[in-house]
């Protein structure tokens, strides 16, 4: 595993580190001051961010560490785990702004701001620019970690802008005396909730599938036995798995060879095989071959 890329996916979520603190400062001390729930919740959602960054670029680094004695595998599911604890934080943010909202409505509303909405169109702004750089770099180096922070920022480009369309319809209602867009906060609130609620679902429910070993891709695997196959000695493939270790795949094969093959023959076919598919597959970090007996005149159907 070529690990000098690595530093790329620290820097992009150390940015997000940095981005999250300011714009955390910046939502609640005008939530504040204006008194905006959807604000104050973003902003508060913002705080549980930071916590979710520094989670993600402590995984990123662990994962960057080679394998050793009690990890002969690896640490890449670190950022699996990182982006487990990002999901988790997601959650609870989304039934901290649900709840507020909630609760708002059964209060007069507050009068909408103008400070409130700069702040939100500000952080729409900024947040869609680190989604799509977080997303971009992720995807590059197949970093868990990074790609769900990027999912964060997208759950808080759902938040801003949701904020944006809240506080804009809460000063429509002000200027022109309509009473129910004037809860348009609290109710931008409840739509962001639910939002980053099914957002962290579906990453959280990724990771597990990571974390319990699930098996990739049926196209994928079909890829793997293909290249199999194309080593001339192989003669049947008995088994093959494959699972993601966060940003690398392991992958386990049971292949028939030609019984009279010595055992340096065999040993050069297992390196074949590995050799075979690692060429063509960055992402794969290591290929277990197990050698089976294959004779000529053997029923085809046999596994072993």
């Amino acid at each position: 595993m070529n690990y000098s890329s690595r530093p790329a996916g620290t820097f992009a979520i150390a940015i997000s580190l940095v981005s999250n603190l300011l714009l955390t400062v910046l939502k609640i001390t005008v939530g504040l001051l204006v008194g905006s729930q959807v604000l104050l919740a973003d902003g508060i959602h913002n705080a549980g961010d930071v916590v979710a960054s520094a989670a993600a670029l402590s995984a990123t680094i662990i994962a960057r560490k080679p394998r050793d004695f009690d990890h002969p595998y690896g640490h890449g599911k670190a950022e699996v785990i990182g982006s487990a604890a990002v999901a988790l934080i997601m959650a609870a943010a989304a039934i901290f702004i649900g709840y507020h909202s909630i609760e708002s409505l059964s209060h007069p509303a507050a009068e909408a701001s103008y400070l409130a909405l700069i702040a939100a169109v500000i952080s729409l702004v900024w947040k869609q620019w680190l989604y799509v750089y977080c997303m971009k770099q992720g995807k590059r180096l197949n970093n868990k970690s990074l790609i769900a922070t990027a999912y964060d920022h997208l759950a808080d480009v759902y938040a801003s802008g949701a904020a944006v369309i809240g506080v804009g319809a809460g000063l429509i209602g002000d200027h022109f005396g309509i009473g129910f867009l004037s809860y348009g906060d609290p109710i931008a609130g409840l739509v962001v909730a639910y939002l980053i609620l099914k957002l962290s679902y579906e990453m959280g429910r990724e990771a597990v599938d990571v974390l319990m070993d699930k098996m990739v891709a049926p196209e994928k695997l079909d890829v793997y036995e293909q290249l199999v196959f194309s080593v001339p000695e192989v003669k049947r493939i008995d088994r093959i798995r494959a699972r993601e270790h966060g940003h690398y795949i392991i992958i386990d094969v049971r292949v028939g060879v030609p019984a009279e093959l010595n055992i340096q023959e065999g040993h050069d076919v297992s390196k074949k095989i590995k050799a075979t598919i690692m060429d063509r597959h960055d992402d794969v970090e290591e290929v277990l071959v197990h050698l089976n007996p294959w004779y000529e005149d053997e029923d085809e159907s046999f596994v072993k």
